[in-house]
């Protein structure tokens, strides 16, 4: 008789890339292998990102405790970290930017960096067009609610 290696263990990227391929019946198995109750919903998307991540946690390890906490205080109080505020005011192609002002709906076209279009004109950055639509100067991306407003310090 002679001794038998164990089958070698799947790959991480086997098993997510896996993962899509299930059947309902078989990809609830694999929810229940992982997580202790069902969601309650079905959106089988859903379903697949959130195993993907947990296979991958649980051979990788998951986020550290401070990593986890950023996007529930991000959610609770809108304010973004520096560095997303920053990822957040780099505008894709195509993006339309809207605001109401004076009862009138104003939209800008993003054509690409330091590129905009307002009602067939173009300009060089969100404050020209801030500019224009109130006659006064304004921040673009504060006018267009991009950024919040810099708070003014009071001097004693």
């Amino acid at each position: 008789m002679t001794a038998h290696a164990p089958p070698p263990a799947t790959s991480v990227a086997a098993q997510v890339a896996g993962i899509s391929h299930l059947s309902m019946d078989n990809l609830w198995k694999l929810w229940d292998e992982h997580f202790d109750e069902r969601p309650g919903h079905h959106h089988r998307g859903w379903l697949e990102s959130r195993l993907a991540y947990k296979i991958q946690e649980r051979a990788f390890g998951g986020l550290k405790p401070s990593l986890r906490k950023k996007p529930k205080d991000i959610g609770e109080t809108g304010i973004l970290p520096k560095q997303l505020r920053n990822d957040a005011q780099r505008l894709l192609p195509g993006t339309i930017l809207t605001r109401i002002y004076d009862d009138i709906e104003h939209r800008v076209l993003v054509r690409g960096a330091g590129d905009f279009e307002y009602q067939g004109q173009r300009f060089k950055s969100l404050s020209a067009i801030a500019g224009h639509i109130t006659g006064s100067h304004w921040s673009g991306p504060v006018f267009f609610g991009l950024k919040t407003p810099a708070t003014k310090k009071v001097t004693a």
